[in-house]
């Protein structure tokens, strides 16, 4: 019988060395890429050549669909789109009937979809491996390229500090957790109306207390600025959340990040800004966004390499990370 596939579900299912491999997978093929090496090109396009690697998206998407296009591209596998309105998925077929069907063909599923429990139910029928490219609980290929980022930003990630202000999402849920396992201690700014992810602060506050680092979660950007070396956003209004925009504006009155928030707050002198992106004006002023202390299209960049990280370890080298 077919041993069954192993998953990307989130950081957390990763020990310390897994997700450290990745992120040094992640900068060994952004190092090959930049350097023009034909010979190592040709090498890696072997490696999927003649499979398919699927993309299931059912929320639209820039930075996962062309990242992931490219990684596939990059081993020689073929990428192919399933977007909402391609398949049968939701209108006339299972979960289970269309995740038997498309796996049965690839090498693998990268599943952008809207409830993690689509992501469990995937990797329960699926026969290749799940790579999940998003859903409302994690976004773990998000933290993968954002680590990358702090370490060729910083050289060394132990001892700094993130501070993320803004919603409790998946991005934080992913990147906290990331954090820490890479020595990062991290303070997550939300509005007191707000509750962070039991799941996850239950593993954060675990982590942090074996590594002895801080994990804490307040309400006042401000105090949680102090001495920050990142400092984080996202969106605050999701995908299919546009409806609730002037209740989420007013929830979020005070935390939209300019030089002065940061001034006050006083981070460390060598503070950066990242956001996953989309950005709206309202999460990041200009003055920010667009300065020297930004790193957001770096980070942007980096979502190919993670892609190609997590094609390595769980398709190329069936999920042995440390390969």
């Amino acid at each position: 019988m077919k041993a069954a596939p192993r998953h990307l579900i989130n950081i957390s299912q990763l020990s310390n060395d897994e997700f450290s491999s990745l992120i040094n997978k992640a900068h060994h093929y952004k190092q090959l890429v930049k350097s023009g090496n034909t010979a190592s090109a040709v090498e890696n396009h072997q490696k999927l050549l003649g499979k398919l690697v699927a993309m299931l998206f059912t929320k639209r998407s820039t930075r996962t669909r062309i990242s992931t296009e490219g990684a596939a591209a990059y081993f020689g596998g073929q990428p192919m789109f399933l977007g909402k309105d391609d398949i049968q998925l939701g209108v006339n077929e299972s979960m289970y009937d269309t995740t038997k069907v498309i796996s049965s063909m690839t090498s693998c599923i990268f599943a952008r979809v809207n409830k993690h429990q689509d992501i469990l139910d995937l990797c329960q029928h699926s026969s290749v491996p799940i790579i999940n490219s998003l859903c409302d609980k994690y976004h773990p290929l998000q933290a993968i390229a954002d680590l990358l980022t702090i370490k060729e930003t910083f050289g060394e990630t132990k001892g700094l500090k993130l501070t993320w202000i803004g919603d409790a999402n998946n991005v934080i849920n992913d990147l906290s957790i990331a954090c820490l396992k890479l020595g990062i201690n991290v303070s997550i700014s939300i509005p007191k109306d707000i509750e962070f992810d039991k799941d996850v602060s239950q593993v954060a506050e675990k982590l942090a207390k074996e590594q002895n680092l801080t994990f804490e979660i307040v309400n006042d950007p401000i105090v949680a600025l102090n001495n920050a070396n990142i400092v984080v956003t996202d969106t605050w209004i999701s995908m299919g959340e546009e409806d609730q925009k002037i209740a989420k504006l007013k929830q979020f009155a005070g935390y939209q990040i300019t030089q002065d928030m940061c001034a006050k707050g006083n981070v460390a002198s060598n503070w950066k800004f990242m956001h996953c992106l989309p950005r709206h004006s309202e999460e990041v002023a200009d003055d920010v966004f667009y300065s020297d202390n930004s790193v957001v299209f770096e980070e942007a960049e980096n979502r190919l390499y993670a892609a190609m990280a997590a094609i390595d370890g769980f398709v190329i080298n069936k999920g042995d990370l440390l390969k």
